[in-house]
């Protein structure tokens, strides 16, 4: 009854060893690159997209760009903030995450290491 309440938090981070989570390591990194590989994608589409949209505006006579109109400039800075910063915001972190599963393969299998929810999830798979 006196017991302390402990309060877990399963998407913290957990600590192992390192020779649990070594077998692990190569699939999850090559899961994150194609993950970043598919967002990168996403943006240079948009990229593309958008360059191609701009050259056909500028290609048009001007009574034709008057009368067609353009996005404002503030949704245009809304779709690139949408498209372009926010996924690549998440390549940095899944590139930091990358980083942080290689410098576990150069411990030894003795020491204890700090494991992101992500990777004890793909451990329990």
């Amino acid at each position: 009854m006196t017991d302390p309440i402990i309060h877990t938090n399963h998407s913290a981070s957990h600590h192992r060893k390192a020779a649990e989570v070594l077998p692990f390591i190569d699939a999850y990194v090559a899961k994150k690159e194609q993950e970043i590989a598919e967002i990168e994608q996403m943006v240079e589409r948009y990229e593309k997209r958008r360059l191609k949209e701009e050259r056909a505006y500028q290609s048009m006579s001007t009574l034709r760009r008057l009368l067609s109109g353009r996005k404002p400039d503030h949704h245009l800075a809304v779709e690139y903030i949408h498209f372009v910063k926010k996924p690549m915001e998440q390549v940095r972190a899944l590139r930091q995450e990358i980083e942080h599963a290689r410098s576990i393969q150069v411990l030894s299998p003795t020491d204890i290491v700090t494991v992101s929810g992500d990777l004890v999830n793909e451990l329990y798979r």
